[in-house]
């Protein structure tokens, strides 16, 4: 088999040590030689590990991606040389004496034979980015579980703050319960305490805060809701964060929220994910199969079924699909709308979704790519366009039958 890469280094990466093999030409012609080594993931080891790769020329390196444990080998070696790193599921694919060869040597056969494919690993600048959205939605995750326990806890106590108010987490809930933390026990006087709009339900808040609220439940709320405000400033700082980390990609942002269910948050998570530059992917098709927003196809026989979406990037699908959701809020008010109320009669909600969160991410595709906003299309579209297809098909018959059409518009 042809060798493409003459000097190449496979890596067996793992939590404190890394096995690595490196091929190079052998002394007679045509042949290959192998030498491996085993390092310690230590900064300064893995320093050793990059120098010995380089005087031994090197140009190429390729690892799996083993949990988080291949990013300091990456990092070390992405600015001396090109680095690769493998969906293991895709290399364990490529048939061959796995079970004989050891890993390190086996990724290093293969790489040099051409038989593997890189994943897309964004620049420093992006990597930065994008654990700064991801940590963001583990917070947000981590505001909701506290929510909840909140909720639960009131239940306990026969509280049903919740019927009346839309969250337990609202401005006049907050403020009722801390004075319940504090010792108040008169719903009248509790319910007094609404704020705005919540001024008007005070009857059924006096009702709704009536039970057998005692100190243990005063314990509880209170580090309940100490947690709560916590995650909140911790959010709101790390909103900031993400703001500044943002400035260079502002003019894509600004294009993003051009999209209908797209703000602030959903536009960088998607630069967060895609690192803007549409290049890399080739095309949108490519890109939508690479986020798992794309519909699966499965070929045998000629015959083409279609099957269950495929995994890809679960950070921008569900930001995609949170988009999707706030489209089906617009109730046909632009062509998304309309795509979603269209689907969900004939497929159900969930599969809608995913539909719309396609089409958002292959726009996005396009408006990055062609650096232009949002065009939308119309609620219209589909119809006119299926009216359209219809007209064709009768005028097609018409003609086989041996009849000469002409079309005139309705004025």
């Amino acid at each position: 088999m042809e060798v493409l890469f003459e000097r190449v280094a496979g890596l067996d990466v793992g939590k404190g040590s890394i096995a690595v093999c490196v091929r190079v030409p052998g002394k007679r012609q045509g042949s290959r030689s192998s030498v491996t080594r085993t390092f310690k993931t230590t900064t300064g080891s893995l320093q050793v590990m990059r120098d010995w790769l380089a005087d031994n020329g090197v140009t190429i390196a390729a690892m799996e991606s083993t949990s988080t444990y291949w990013k300091p080998p990456f990092y070390c070696l992405e600015e001396s040389m090109e680095v690769w790193l493998l969906n293991a599921a895709h290399m364990k694919a490529v048939p061959g004496r796995k079970t004989d060869v050891r890993d390190a040597e086996w990724i290093a056969q293969l790489l040099e034979h051409g038989l593997l494919s890189p994943s897309f690993v964004p620049p420093p600048p992006i990597r930065r980015l994008r654990m700064l959205t991801r940590y963001r939605v583990q917070l947000m995750g981590d505001r909701t579980r506290e929510a909840v326990r909140l909720e639960l806890m009131l239940e306990d106590a026969s509280i049903k703050l919740s019927t009346v108010a839309w969250s337990v987490t609202t401005v006049s809930a907050r403020v009722m319960l801390r004075a319940m933390i504090d010792g108040e026990r008169d719903a009248r006087v509790l319910a007094e305490m609404a704020k705005g709009k919540m001024r008007s339900k005070i009857p059924d808040l006096a009702q709704a805060l009536e039970g057998h609220f005692d100190d243990h439940h005063a314990r509880m709320a209170g580090a309940i809701l100490d947690r709560l405000e916590l995650v909140e400033r911790a959010l709101a700082d790390l909103d900031e964060a993400i703001r500044a980390e943002c400035r260079p990609w502002a003019h894509q942002l600004e294009l993003l929220q051009t999209i209908p269910g797209v703000g602030e948050k959903i536009a960088q998570v998607i630069i967060a994910e895609t690192g803007a530059d549409m290049s890399r992917f080739g095309s949108a098709a490519k890109l939508s199969a690479w986020a798992g927003v794309a519909p699966g196809i499965y070929e045998s026989a000629g015959k083409r079924t279609p099957t269950r979406k495929r995994h890809g990037n679960k950070w921008l699908t569900a930001m995609l699909v949170e988009a999707a959701g706030s489209v089906a809020r617009m109730h046909g008010k632009n062509y998304l709308a309309a795509q979603h109320a269209r689907l969900t009669k004939r497929r159900g909600a969930g599969r809608a979704q995913i539909a719309v969160a396609h089409s958002i991410l292959v726009a996005a595709y396009h408006m990055l790519t062609r650096d232009e906003p949002y065009r939308d299309l119309g609620a219209e579209w589909l119809a006119r366009r299926n009216d359209e297809a219809h007209t064709r098909r009768l005028v097609a018959q018409l003609e086989r039958l041996g009849h000469t059409v002409q079309l005139d518009p309705v004025a």
